[in-house]
């Protein structure tokens, strides 16, 4: 299970939380615009906008699981069993695997509004990767400056939402996620009068009990409606530094400590990293579940008009630095 936002101060952030109970041995991973990427089902893009973000490189293909664009759009692919659904190949349709729609998009589409044009023609197609990467049922968040989207595809279609909120999770499908916002609309993080009943004397004994109610759990619903209300009610600066670790504190509210959820005996789903884009500067930051530490990466400053792929492996060990 994962989480996805959108952020913006002076510039505009994209990323997420990936929580799994594996890694695949994840890198951060650019691609520049004159790498091929060999597509299944459509011509090959040869020549294409460059790409930076989180990927599993199998066989010097990039499997991305987030990523931004030179022209600042970004996308993320998120898990949603169960109502995820892949179509045979549609005629008169551009038919696109789920692992290729990442690089698909972000290759070939500069804005938000060139996204919703391209997906218009798009049908999601059955096929996997390999026997050793089989079909990921997913949806995906898509943003720019300018707002967000949501794309599923279920067994009536290809669905496009807009995402008023910049927040994604996993299941259930996005509407119902977005309504059950009204059931929280009397949370604050102010100090509230009660209206529990006239003549009833009630005390606020503690701070932040505006909240209350705010779901704590790990389901996907819970981890949206709270990552919602924290991102609205965040308060940070807006220089940069500033507003990564604003960003990734916003992440760190749904995070998933290893132990709390077992997806098998023995086994538990936790968020193995953390990651926020500068969507205008092609700055991939990233933690990991061991390393708080922030680490970097400038798309910039590789060079993106090679056709090879710039690889930089996760920084998962911890340093405790004593001050005395």
């Amino acid at each position: 299970m994962c989480t996805a936002i959108t952020y913006h101060t002076a510039d505009h952030y994209f990323g997420r939380n990936l929580d799994l109970d594996f890694s695949y041995n994840e890198t951060v991973t650019v691609t520049p615009r004159n790498y091929v990427f060999p597509m299944r089902k459509v011509d090959d893009l040869a020549s294409h906008y460059a790409i930076i973000g989180m990927a599993t490189v199998a066989g010097n293909y990039p499997l991305y699981y987030d990523a931004v664009n030179e022209k600042g759009l970004a996308m993320a692919g998120l898990n949603f069993e169960g109502n995820a659904y892949y179509f045979d190949d549609q005629e008169g349709k551009k038919n696109i695997t789920s692992f290729e729609l990442i690089p698909y998009i972000l290759g070939t589409c500069q804005d938000l509004a060139e996204a919703k044009k391209e997906l218009s023609e798009i049908s999601i197609s059955n096929e996997a990767f390999s026997k050793d990467f089989p079909l990921s049922t997913l949806h995906w968040m898509i943003a720019d400056k300018t707002g967000a989207i949501v794309v599923e595809s279920m067994k009536d279609g290809l669905h496009v939402y807009d995402n008023p909120v910049g927040v994604m999770t996993n299941n259930p499908p996005f509407p119902i996620m977005k309504f059950a916002l009204n059931d929280y609309f009397a949370l604050s993080a102010h100090h509230k009068e009660h209206t529990f009943g006239p003549g009833v004397e009630l005390d606020e004994y503690s701070r932040g009990m505006g909240g209350l109610g705010l779901p704590g759990d790990l389901s996907s619903k819970s981890r949206f409606i709270r990552c919602v209300f924290t991102k609205f009610n965040s308060q940070g600066e807006s220089d940069e530094v500033s507003s990564v670790n604003q960003f990734l504190k916003i992440l760190y509210s749904v995070e998933q400590v290893k132990g709390l959820c077992e997806v098998t005996p023995g086994k538990y789903e936790y968020t193995i990293y953390s990651s926020c884009m500068n969507q205008e500067k092609g700055i991939y930051y990233y933690t990991t579940y061991e390393n708080s530490d922030i680490h970097a990466i400038d798309m910039h400053k590789t060079d993106l008009d090679s056709s090879e792929l710039s690889v930089y492996p996760l920084q998962r060990q911890l340093q405790i630095h004593l001050d005395n």
